[in-house]
C-alpha cells in the first residue's frame, strides 16, 4: 500500500501567528526528514481576516525508494485531513463545516475562546453564536478532540497562541515528530524563547495529560451578593434601600445603583431607586404570583441600561479613562514605559452636538436648517489621538461636561422618555402584568447612539403603538415578545413592519 501524506490545516485570525506556526511545522517537518509543502489562502471577511494554512508532509525516505517526488494538493480536501488546529472555537465550527474535520480520520485541535466576529458584534439583539452548541458540533464530528481555553494558556505564560497551538499539537501525538526537534525550532526563530517555551511546554503537558476538559457549560456570571457595609459613609443610605428591596431583585438593583453612581453621581443613583421603589410597590399589589419579581427585575435592568444611555459626554468619559489605557497597554502585550498610541475614530452628528448642549440652545440649532447645514460641514469623520496630550484634553472637556448633563437636550428627552415608558408599564401592570414584564423587557431595542440608537427608538415606538391592542388579547405579552424578536432582526425593520401588518388582518 502506498504511503500518503500527512495532511494538517492551520485555522487562524489575523494576528494570531497562523503564518509563523506554518512555518514552524514546516522547519520541523524538514528537519525530521519530511518533504514538507505549505500553502495558504488569506480571507477578509471575518474578523481581522482568517487565514486558512493547508500543509502536507511526506517522508523523504519513501520518496527516495519511489525514484520520484510526492505530489502534493495545494488546498484540503473534505474528508482527507487528518489534523486541523482552530485558534478559536468558531473557526473549528467553520471547519467542520467546510467538511474538513471527519469522525473517521480528523483529529481536532482548537481554543475554547471566542473572538467575536463583526456580526456577532454589530447584532441589534443577541447575536454572539452560542458556544455549547459550536462545543457539541466539534465533539461529534472530530474523531479526537483537544479542546481547552488556549489564549488564557497564552497569556498566563506571556507568550501568543501559537506556540500554545504548538504544544498541543506536538502533545497530541498525530506528527511523528521527536519533542526535541519542536524545542529547537522555537528557539532557533529567537523570539520570546523563554515564554514560547513556556506555553510550549504548558499545552503539551495539557494535550498528553488530556486534561483540557472543556466541557461546553459555561456557567453564568452571577451577580455579587449584596453587602452589608457601603464603601463610605455617604453610600450607606442607598445601600440600605437596596437592601429593603425583595431578595431576588438586590443584585440586579445593586448593579443598577453602581452604574448609575458611576454614570452621573450619587444622587443620580437615588432617582434610580425612587423609580426602582415604586415598581416594587407596584409588583407588591399584583394579581401574580406574591412570590415573582419578574417586572421588578426586568424593569431594574431596563431602567439601569436606559439612565446610563450613551452621549457624547459618557463616550468621552470611556475613552479617557486610565483603567482603559492599562487594558490597551495589557491587550498589546506592551513592554514597562514602551509608548503607545490609540487613535480614536469619530464621527459626530449634527443631533450628537445639540444633544450635548443646553436644552434651549440644542433645540434651537436643530430648528435652523441653515445653521444644522453650516456645521454639517465640519462633521465628518475625526481621528483623535488620545495618546497625545491635545487628543486627550479635547476628550477630557467633553467628559468634563459630566456635571451640566441633566441641562443638555439629550439628557430631558431621555429622561422624558424614560417616564413615559414607566408610565405605561405602571397602567399595565394591575391588569396585564405579563404585558408589563414584556414592555419592560422591550427596553433592549434602544442602545447605542447615533443612527443606531434612532433605528432603536424607532422600533420601540412602533412596538408601544400597538400596546392598545395587545391589552385587548390574552396573548398579548407572548406577541410583543414576537414582535421584539421581529425588531431584532433586521436593521431596515422590515420583519417588524410584516408582524405588525400581521396583528392588523
Amino acid at each position: 500500500m502506498a504511503e500518503r501524506p500527512i495532511t494538517l490545516t492551520i485555522a487562524a485570525l489575523g494576528g494570531q501567528g497562523g503564518g509563523v506556526l506554518a512555518d514552524w511545522l514546516t522547519e520541523i517537518a524538514e528537519a525530521e526528514g519530511y518533504v514538507a509543502q505549505s500553502t495558504s489562502v488569506p480571507g477578509v471577511a471575518q474578523r481581522t481576516g482568517a487565514t486558512i494554512y493547508y500543509l502536507e508532509f511526506f517522508p523523504r525516505a519513501a520518496a527516495e525508494r519511489a525514484g520520484r517526488d510526492p505530489v502534493m494538493a495545494l488546498m484540503p480536501a473534505s474528508g482527507d485531513v487528518d489534523c486541523v488546529l482552530a485558534s478559536e472555537l468558531a473557526e473549528a465550527g467553520r471547519a467542520v463545516q467546510r467538511g474538513l474535520v471527519t469522525p473517521d480520520r480528523t483529529t481536532l485541535i482548537a481554543s475554547s475562546h471566542r473572538t467575536y466576529a463583526i456580526g456577532e458584534k454589530s447584532a441589534m439583539g443577541q447575536g454572539a453564536a452560542d458556544s455549547e452548541q459550536l462545543v457539541d458540533l466539534v465533539r461529534s464530528r472530530a474523531k479526537r478532540l483537544v479542546l481547552f481555553d488556549m489564549e488564557e494558556t497564552a497569556e498566563r505564560n506571556q507568550s501568543v497562541i501559537s506556540s500554545v497551538l504548538l504544544g498541543a499539537l506536538c502533545g497530541s501525538g498525530v506528527l511523528p515528530f521527536r519533542k526535541q526537534t519542536f524545542e529547537e525550532e522555537i528557539k532557533k526563530s529567537g523570539i520570546a524563547v523563554k515564554a514560547n517555551l513556556a506555553a510550549f511546554e504548558d499545552a503539551c503537558g495539557r494535550a498528553q495529560r488530556g486534561d483540557g476538559g472543556f466541557t461546553g457549560k459555561t456557567k453564568p456570571k452571577l451577580l455579587q451578593p449584596v453587602p452589608a457595609q457601603a464603601r463610605t459613609p455617604s453610600l450607606q443610605p442607598l445601600l440600605d434601600r437596596v437592601r429593603r428591596l425583595p431578595a431576588a431583585a438586590q443584585g440586579v438593583v445593586l448593579e443598577g445603583a453602581r452604574r448609575t453612581i458611576d454614570y452621573q453621581d450619587p444622587a443620580y443613583a437615588a432617582l434610580f431607586l425612587d423609580r426602582v421603589e415604586a415598581i416594587a410597590a407596584l409588583e407588591a399589589q399584583s394579581p401574580a404570583d406574591p412570590a415573582s419579581s419578574a417586572l421588578l427585575e426586568s424593569t431594574a435592568r431596563s431602567l439601569a441600561l436606559w439612565m446610563t444611555f450613551e452621549d457624547t459626554i459618557r463616550v468621552a468619559d470611556l475613552k479617557t479613562r486610565a483603567s482603559r489605557f492599562i487594558r490597551v497597554h495589557d491587550e498589546i502585550r506592551a513592554d514597562p514605559g514602551q509608548l503607545f498610541g490609540i487613535t480614536e475614530f469619530m464621527k459626530p452628528r449634527v443631533e450628537e452636538i445639540a444633544g450635548t448642549l443646553p436644552a434651549g440652545l440644542g433645540r434651537w440649532l436643530l430648528d435652523s436648517p441653515r445653521v444644522c447645514g453650516w456645521l454639517g460641514r465640519w462633521t465628518g469623520g475625526k481621528q483623535i489621538r488620545t495618546g497625545t496630550i491635545r487628543g486627550f484634553l479635547v476628550l477630557h472637556a467633553v467628559a468634563g461636561l459630566k456635571r451640566w448633563r441633566r441641562s443638555t437636550l439629550r439628557f430631558k428627552e431621555e429622561n422624558a422618555r424614560i417616564e413615559a415608558w414607566l408610565g405605561q408599564i405602571e397602567r399595565l401592570a394591575a391588569g396585564h402584568y405579563s404585558l408589563a414584564v414584556e414592555l419592560a423587557r422591550a427596553q433592549r431595542l434602544v442602545k447605542g447612539y447615533g443612527e443606531t440608537h434612532e433605528r432603536g427608538w424607532r422600533n420601540f415606538s412602533a412596538l408601544v403603538g400597538q400596546l392598545g391592542f395587545l391589552a385587548t388579547r390574552s396573548d398579548g405579552a407572548s406577541l410583543l415578545s414576537r414582535l421584539q424578536d421581529a425588531a431584532l432582526a433586521d436593521e431596515e425593520g422590515h420583519a417588524l413592519a410584516r408582524e405588525i401588518a400581521a396583528l392588523a388582518n
